[in-house]
């Protein structure tokens, strides 16, 4: 192996191989736009921060602060080649999605972010692809993003919430839109959003992250089995956030609940194992004994590296712990890279 820099690191990380791809980590723009006119509820801004960081501002409060590794493309490379990474699949933080924002501001805004993810692309387009967002508040100006970033060559597809204004992504509402995502063949990538059940959290605000978020990425993965889409889009390529929340757990009862109770027989067309297994979804579990669990369940040819980069609740050694938790080498190989590859559709895609 040479001396440079990137090789160095590898050999500190014992990462062998091929770098990974990662499918979870996230963009956001250094700066917002004006909105169409009146600002409308839930509208972001940036205001100054300490150095190298702003604070994310909505309806005047603060919901994040964060650094300039969201929008600044070289340290990001850097971190990439620290982490043995090879590509990362931008996506926008999940909260600028802004499904509750009037239909024509929530494009406006989806469009800023896309162009801005665009141009990172731009910068490094064989280190970087677009996962945009579309404003799925209005199907039709949703397939239209759609049908405009899968023009680009830029994005393998898009991210959406494991919930649109409360509506699982299963709804039968929003089966126009996977339609064209199958016949585009955009991958669509689900992280958790605004989930139910917040109420029940006792405590500060990151256990919003900590337990809310894997049990609202669960719900939405259940439902899709449950509606039959994956059935009904056999070609439609879609990921879970944080390993699929809580499914791996649900599965088991699911998949006994579909023998025991006639309705549940009826309605599903295939077994709910069955269906998970045509899945995909990322390794940002945090646990190896975890991580083994979820390739048992879904199979090792669904998983696939995710970091959450660049905000601090991440896996910052992503290679490096699959290298630890995988033995085989073909199986790691799967959940570093080839998944990724099939997946947002890069298999030809040269990597550093």
């Amino acid at each position: 192996m040479s001396d440079t820099p990137k090789a160095r690191a590898m050999r500190a990380c014992g990462c062998p191989g091929k770098p990974g791809i990662d499918v979870h980590c996230h963009v956001v723009p250094e700066h917002f736009p004006a909105a169409l006119g009146v600002p409308p509820a839930g509208w972001p801004s940036m205001a100054p921060a300490h150095e190298c960081h702003r604070h994310v501002m909505i309806d005047g409060g603060l919901y994040r602060t964060v650094s300039d590794r969201c929008w600044d493309a070289a340290k990001r490379l850097e971190d990439m080649d620290t982490q043995h990474v090879g590509v990362q699949a931008l996506s926008p933080m999940p909260e600028l999605l802004g499904y509750w924002l009037p239909a024509k501001d929530g494009a406006h805004l989806c469009r800023f972010l896309n162009d801005e993810i665009e141009a990172m692309v731009a910068s490094a387009p064989t280190r970087f692809i677009g996962l945009g967002a579309v404003p799925m508040q209005d199907i039709d100006l949703a397939i239209a993003e759609l049908e405009r970033l899968m023009r680009t060559g830029a994005f393998a597809g898009v991210e959406l919430g494991s919930n649109i204004n409360g509506a699982p992504v299963g709804a039968p509402r929003l089966d126009a839109f996977f339609e064209a995502a199958q016949a585009l063949g955009a991958a669509i990538f689900v992280h958790a959003l605004r989930p139910a059940g917040t109420e029940r959290l006792i405590g500060p605000k990151p256990l919003l992250q900590a337990l809310a978020y894997p049990t609202d990425v669960g719900l939405a993965a259940a439902s899709v089995l449950t509606s039959n889409l994956i059935v009904r889009r056999p070609r439609l390529r879609i990921a879970f956030s944080h390993g699929g929340g809580t499914l791996a757990s649900l599965l088991p009862r699911l998949e006994q609940a579909h023998k025991v109770f006639a309705p549940l027989a009826e309605t599903m067309e295939v077994a709910p194992r069955e269906q998970s297994r045509r899945l995909y979804y990322d390794t940002l579990v945090f646990d190896d004994d975890t991580l083994a669990h979820l390739v048992h369940q879904f199979g090792h040819t669904q998983l696939m590296l995710g970091t959450d980069y660049p905000f601090a609740f991440r896996e910052h050694a992503p290679v490096a712990r699959l290298a630890q938790s995988c033995a085989d080498a073909d199986v790691r190989a799967h959940l570093v890279h080839r998944n990724a590859e099939r997946f947002l559709g890069i298999a030809s895609r040269s990597q550093p």
